[in-house]
């Protein structure tokens, strides 16, 4: 019995060392900043915990499509949706001044795209028009909330769609979630715990073909490592502020392993690049961290 006792203060006074170690290290990253960062970590095997304003409510920008892509999938997995249907898109879906590959592909809208597609712009290439249609489709942000409240997301709020957050600062700051409860919706899905495993596995193969942010949690990482994640980012207003550069993921280690991390940049008055370059540093103070 006393080797047991041992043996678990071992492993409780290492975990604590190591988180000693990487709090330093992400304390540096965000030493005399202008902004606030929350940053949080979870490994899935060992259940390291690691959080920096973890419980701080902050605006997800369009990190909050995954969770729009999570409620859309499960009504698929009900039957009520297919991704094979065909969305229609009017002239007046295609938003201007609003990031949109789909409205630079097809500008004179007026055409079907299935419904997977739709997915795929607006998870892996943050579509904003793609996001505000599927909203329409699956009755608006209410649906979203009511969905993640169903599985027991705490920390998570969706009031507006994209086309309200591009009219209203404020608005950006009504869709929010607390870095814990980004890394604790991610460890669910993985679990299986928010969708089918078809519909698990259809969305984290677009989460690894995620094309925006490659100056984020995945600049700094070995080439190729599975990498399954969603970005959001505010730009600035008028005043130079940044209201949000985020990223969220899933990480896949080279032993088999798994972490989810979250960093989110909030009320930043550093330039784009510092913002992009703190949630890259701490991305890979945490992938050195659990490849120690």
């Amino acid at each position: 019995m006393k080797k047991i006792g041992l043996f678990f203060l071992l492993i409780t006074s290492l975990a604590t060392a190591q988180k000693s170690v990487l709090e330093q290290k992400i304390n540096a990253i965000t030493a005399g900043k202008k902004a606030t960062v929350g940053v949080s970590v979870l490994g899935f095997e060992n259940n390291f915990k690691y959080s920096k304003n973890g419980e701080k409510p902050l605006p997800t920008l369009s990190v909050f499509k995954f969770h729009i892509a999570c409620a859309v999938l499960d009504l698929v997995d009900q039957g009520k949706l297919s991704l094979d249907q065909k969305l229609f898109f009017k002239k007046e879906d295609m938003l201007e001044n609003t990031w949109s590959p789909i409205r630079d592909k097809y500008p004179d809208a007026n055409i079907s795209l299935p419904l997977g597609e739709v997915l795929d712009y607006t998870v892996a290439l943050s579509d904003n028009n793609g996001c505000d249609v599927l909203l329409k489709l699956i009755g608006g942000p209410q649906t979203v909330q009511k969905f993640m409240d169903s599985k027991g997301v705490k920390g998570f709020q969706i009031r507006h769609n994209e086309a309200e957050m591009h009219k209203s600062w404020k608005a950006l700051y009504e869709n929010y979630s607390t870095p814990n409860s980004a890394i604790q919706v991610l460890k669910k899905f993985y679990d299986g715990k928010l969708l089918t495993k078809k519909s698990t596995d259809y969305l984290m193969k677009i989460m690894i073909g995620t094309k925006t942010g490659t100056n984020k949690i995945v600049e700094q990482l070995p080439k190729n490592t599975p990498v399954a994640h969603k970005t959001g980012s505010s730009g600035k207003n008028d005043n130079g502020l940044t209201i949000a550069e985020n990223d969220m993921g899933i990480i896949t280690l080279p032993n088999g392993n798994h972490y989810a991390i979250a960093v989110f940049v909030n009320d930043s008055m550093e330039t784009d690049a510092v913002n992009c370059k703190m949630v890259s540093d701490i991305s890979k103070a945490v992938w050195d961290d659990f490849n120690k």
